[in-house]
């Protein structure tokens, strides 16, 4: 990489860092800290969940999968697109009717303060390894394309992303995945075209692949595997509490049915554009070892794109992924602030609110580095995904959802639904290989992940109904929440303002990178037109951006 391209990362990490400082007058209160002040447009919320869900792994981890085992990655992600399609539909209207800042408010209204508590040391213990997971990527990008080791690379990339998450709350989170889904869309724009054009066009791809490299399944990603993944997927886009604030922070049930209809349509078309390059590779150089694999999105890109696209093509991919883990982050200190220091200390002002929300987003950040330090040791970023997934997925996030539709339901059930399925999965993951000889499968160990809380809630669903247990507690939580919904009409917000500034700052940020790239394009040695004209397209998006807001 030269230096071109590392000019290139500089300039745009510094457009990115600013874009996201430029929100540290935002966070008045806790509402427009963690919230957005609860009007965001459903279209920067919607394609801030698909960069902080899609960012998370697809370069890396996805990106491995493809170059291993071809088309077997893309119909992995498709199960994503079908989870956001019944989001839309069913979930994410229900939790934007709750009128709860963060899921952990949901909890406590609805299943009670002690379910509350014991769901949230839960989620932030998960929390800080999956943003480790998240963060690992980031650093292996970096490592793959410029040397720079992947411990320096966890420690530099881990101070900046938690810096102007902690300065500018959810609007420097929305603004910089907005403007990374911009460059990240213009940049795979000119890496396909110069990916098939490298190995002699697509007859010439699809003769030299591995056989059966196009199968929408394998052994270890069957049919199977794609049922669990896609349950999985559903519950944890739809239960997480880094995505719920995405369907609660939208002004009505409606925009929150666009978030996730949008996020459908997202994953629809990106997963195929998105691993055509790592696919390609394979054919190119077929001999990348175990872990090594992990770099094959970047390795294509290396190949194929011109003078000073690399370095904003890396710059691009670290930060998009880097919103997973600012996303979480962010959700993580609004758990700590909203619902555990706000019960300890009630009369703390909004002003020292938002103080301690930003001292728990640094002391989060600074755990969440510790963690990525240690992914190698785990077996890599894959197998800290997956078995992430299997063990906590269904646990942790269906019971609160299927609270969202029943009325009998209370926080004792939903309790020992999540403790007796974690211990099952932790039981068949850690202890069975030793004590009884069993090794699951990969895809079994998703159908016991996710089947396993469908089966209890099921259960207790049928014996409530049966024995016509009491709804109370849910009739209490009906009292509050339309009285929110009544204070939520009457409260005056400044919401629109802030729209305006937000979608203004993504407009100058899409501008200066569109201009980067028409600047780009008369350095390059090849590929001019291309890189020129996605530039120039870049740049008109971004100034009709800016001249919506003076409308």
């Amino acid at each position: 990489m030269g230096s071109i391209d590392i000019g290139v990362i500089f300039i745009f990490t510094l457009l990115v860092f600013i874009c996201g400082m430029s929100f540290s007058k935002a966070g008045k209160n806790m509402k427009s800290y963690f919230a957005a002040g609860g009007a965001l447009p459903w279209w920067m919320s919607g394609l801030s969940l698909f960069m902080s869900f899609f960012s998370a792994g697809t370069f890396v981890v996805w990106g491995s999968i493809a170059y291993s085992t071809g088309w077997v990655a893309v119909t992995i992600q498709w199960t994503m697109c079908i989870a956001g399609i019944i989001i839309g539909f069913f979930i994410a209207p229900k939790w934007q009717q709750t009128k709860a800042i963060t899921a952990a408010e949901y909890i406590s209204e609805r299943l009670g303060k002690t379910t509350q508590k014991t769901y949230t040391y839960l989620f932030l213990f998960i929390s800080i390894f999956t943003t480790g997971a998240f963060l690992y990527p980031v650093a292996k990008i970096v490592e793959v394309s410029t040397g720079i080791p992947i411990t320096t690379s966890v420690i530099v990339l881990g101070v900046l992303i938690l810096i102007y998450t902690a300065v500018g709350g959810l609007w420097a989170v929305i603004v910089t995945d907005v403007l990374q889904f911009i460059v990240l869309t213009a940049a795979v724009l000119i890496v396909v075209p110069l990916s098939f054009d490298k190995i002699g066009g697509i007859n010439e791809f699809v003769a030299q692949a591995p056989e059966k490299f196009f199968e929408f399944t394998n052994s270890e990603y069957s049919w199977v595997f794609m049922i669990a993944f896609g349950l999985y997927n559903l519950f944890f886009i739809a239960g997480n509490w880094a995505y719920v604030q995405r369907y609660t922070s939208v002004a009505t049930p409606k925009d929150a049915k666009k978030v996730g209809w949008l996020f459908g349509a997202l994953y629809t078309i990106s997963p195929i554009i998105w691993m055509v390059p790592p696919m390609i590779y394979r054919v190119l150089n077929p001999e990348l070892g175990e872990l090594a694999d992990e770099g094959a999105y970047l390795l294509m890109c290396k190949e194929v794109l011109p003078i000073g696209m690399l370095g904003l093509m890396l710059g691009g991919m670290v930060f998009a992924t880097s919103s997973s883990v600012n996303t979480t982050l962010n959700i993580s200190a609004g758990v700590l602030t909203n619902d555990i220091y706000k019960n300890l200390f009630p009369n703390t002002t909004d002003k020292g609110l938002v103080k301690v929300a930003r001292i728990a987003t640094i002391a989060l950040g600074i755990l969440t580095i510790i963690i990525a330090l240690l992914v190698p040791l785990f077996g890599g970023i894959v197998e800290v995904v997956m078995s992430l997934a299997a063990l906590t997925g269904g646990a942790m996030f269906l019971p609160p959802l299927w609270s969202l539709f029943s009325k009998r339901q209370t926080g004792k059930t939903i309790l020992t639904t999540t403790f007796i399925s974690l211990t099952i999965n932790a039981f068949f993951k850690f202890f069975a290989p030793d004590l009884i000889g069993v090794t699951l499968e990969r895809a079994m160990e998703m159908v016991v992940g996710m089947g396993t809380p469908i089966l209890i809630l099921a259960a207790i669903e049928i014996y409530l109904a049966q024995t016509k247990s009491s709804t109370s507690a849910y009739d209490d939580y009906e009292v509050i929440r339309k009285q929110k919904e009544v204070d939520a009409k009457a409260e005056e917000d400044d919401s629109d303002n802030s729209n305006n500034k937000g979608t203004r700052v993504i407009g100058i940020g899409v501008v200066a990178t569109g201009l980067l790239i028409v600047l780009l394009s008369f350095i390059g040695e090849y590929a001019n037109f291309l890189v020129g004209g996605i530039g120039s397209a870049v740049m008109l998006l971004g100034a009709y951006i800016i001249y919506k807001t003076k409308q």
